[in-house]
């Protein structure tokens, strides 16, 4: 029983021995993980704060970034609203066109003066539709030419008096254009 007795104090010893070197490390370190702490806590605080400012400049970015899509959007639409007002009144004029066909070439079939005008507002898509800027441009030379020759046409057509004479130059144009395209 002394074996087993003093095996017992032996490992009571030993339990203790280990629990006063815990203790004598903590207290020698005690500035040491005062100041780990300390820091770990500022670091969080300093992490928040960080954070918080981020947060507060990511929110200030985001409103710069919703009024100016606000304002662009808003011009954006004006110019639509402005496009579709022109496209009405290119439209208006083109259909002011095909009255005046008609008015001054009476003779013509009327599918006649419905085929130029088809082909000036075919031009005039054409020129509406195109993507990039040279397209654009090069559809609406080919509107400007063509309302030119229109226009030629019917001049000539006023001052020679013969009340039987075609728009050859513009019925020209639309057939060579059928060609083209």
């Amino acid at each position: 029983m002394t074996f087993l007795k003093d095996w017992v104090i032996s490992v009571a010893k030993l339990f203790h021995s280990v629990k006063d070197e815990n203790l004598q490390w903590q207290t020698a370190n005690q500035d040491q993980q005062i100041k780990l702490k300390t820091a770990y806590i500022l670091a969080e605080k300093n992490l928040a704060a960080e954070l918080k400012k981020k947060t507060v400049q990511l929110e200030h970015d985001i409103a710069l970034l919703r009024t100016k899509n606000d304002a662009e959007l808003s011009m954006f639409k004006t110019r639509c609203n402005q496009d579709i007002k022109d496209y009405k009144q290119y439209l208006a004029a083109l259909d002011q066109l095909k009255r005046s066909i008609r008015h001054s070439y009476s003779h013509l079939p009327e599918a006649v003066a419905f085929t130029i005008h088809h082909h000036a507002k075919q031009l005039l898509n054409n020129m509406w539709e195109a993507e990039d800027f040279e397209q654009k441009m090069r559809h609406e030379m080919q509107l400007i030419q063509f309302m030119t020759t229109v226009h030629e046409d019917a001049q000539h057509y006023l001052e020679d008096g013969n009340r039987e004479k075609l728009p050859e130059k513009t019925l020209n144009l639309i057939q060579n254009s059928g060609r083209d395209g």
